[in-house]
């Protein structure tokens, strides 16, 4: 069993998941400041100042307060600012990894061209015909 593990994790899709995944990780803490951080201010100056993170609706009467974070401890909401900031997120993750894509299909050589087919059998079948024909033709001719 323990042979079998360790071929398991030393096969190369395994290892490439693995990395792919830490990276992953790294980028999209990367991306949630980028978006929090520098994006979401700048939308929210041209949108008059406004803080996406504290948008939300109050599910129940008791919600009075007027930060996310206060209104969560009177009860329920509804955070929509909190969506908006991962919509934007995910766009923002999505064209970089479209991006990066574009890049190493463009680094990759171009496929090497396909042999050319041979001939279908209808072609062969008409060959061995003009050839049995051609033998006859010379056998006739003697």
């Amino acid at each position: 069993m323990i042979k079998e593990f360790k071929a398991f994790i030393m096969r190369g899709n395994v290892m490439d998941l693995a990395v792919g995944v830490i990276i992953g990780a790294a980028f999209s803490a990367i991306v949630g400041s980028l978006t929090e951080d520098l994006i979401m201010p700048i939308i929210g100056l041209f949108l008059g100042g406004a803080d996406f993170s504290n948008y939300f609706v109050g599910l129940s009467s008791a919600v009075t307060a007027t930060t996310l974070d206060a209104a969560k401890e009177q009860g329920a909401v509804f955070a929509y600012g909190k969506f908006i900031t991962a919509v934007i997120n995910f766009i923002i993750i999505a064209f970089v990894i479209f991006m990066m894509v574009k890049m190493v299909n463009r680094m990759m050589p171009p496929p090497a061209p396909a042999a050319p087919a041979g001939p279908t059998e209808d072609q062969k079948l008409l060959s061995e015909i003009r050839d049995l024909l051609a033998s006859g033709a010379k056998a006739a001719k003697k």
